[in-house]
């Protein structure tokens, strides 16, 4: 399941570069394209495909974050723009849409080093949640570095939560906490900009539990207590949706 909100996130400032011939797949998913990704350059086919990389180059000193292509085009198919792409940046991350009638390329194009096919006619849904998932890849290789021994999260400048062991840290001083407020506040810390729905939170909380229909009041009662417990921790009800952690 897509999250948006994470979606979002992940392709804030990302640009990708979309090669298809067919007019009317473009007009629909270059649509869809505009709502993802911060820029989006379209090419009819592989020759303006492989021109607008360099040039996208040339004038930004950057690379397209994305480059989506179809198989069959004219001037130049998808297999030589992949394989002239890659002979520039191997580092590319390159996504091929391909016909079922087209099954006999992919091997040659696994060959290439393709990060992931996506079957024509498309499926949006389908379409978004690989984007969703690359995208997610990408932001996380990208901030690999950031979060190398990065267990302890700031919440604020007296608390802090410790990834590994699980700990609410006040002052550096470990807060006792039950076992239902350890999963809570792990759950709203992992995405901290993320709105947790009352569903998700009960789905979670109550997982290990007989109880099949966990009551929404035992949620707000433990929400309670944490608040009573640490009244520095910014715990905010989103009116009608849920809840989330706001990080100082």
């Amino acid at each position: 399941m897509v999250d948006y909100i994470l979606l979002e996130k992940y392709a804030k400032d990302k640009s990708v570069l979309f090669v298809e011939d067919d007019k009317d797949i473009i007009k629909e998913t270059s649509e869809l394209l505009e709502l993802i990704f911060s820029k989006v350059d379209v090419a009819y086919d592989g020759q303006e495909a492989i021109e607008k990389y360099k040039d996208y180059y040339k004038q930004t000193n950057s690379y397209y974050d994305v480059v989506i292509s179809d198989i069959k085009m004219p001037n130049m198919d998808g297999i030589e723009l992949s394989k002239q792409v890659y002979n520039i940046n191997k580092e590319q991350l390159l996504i091929v849409l391909s016909a079922h009638s087209e099954s006999h390329y992919l091997l040659e194009l696994v060959n290439i080093g393709i990060s992931h096919f996506i079957t024509k006619p498309l499926n949006y849904d389908s379409f978004v949640h690989v984007l969703y998932t690359k995208l997610k890849e990408l932001y996380d290789n990208n901030n690999k570095d950031n979060n190398i021994n990065s267990n302890i999260l700031k919440i604020n400048d007296n608390l802090s939560w410790n990834k590994e062991t699980k700990q609410l840290l006040k002052n550096q001083q470990s807060i006792k906490l039950t076992k239902k407020e350890i999963l809570l506040v792990e759950l709203l810390l992992k995405y901290c900009e993320k709105t947790h729905t009352i569903e998700e939170l009960l789905s979670v909380l109550w997982a290990e539990d007989d109880e099949k229909n966990p009551n929404i009041s035992n949620l707000k009662n433990i929400i309670s207590r944490l608040r009573k417990k640490i009244p520095e921790l910014d715990l905010e009800n989103v009116y009608g949706f849920g809840y989330r952690i706001n990080l100082k």
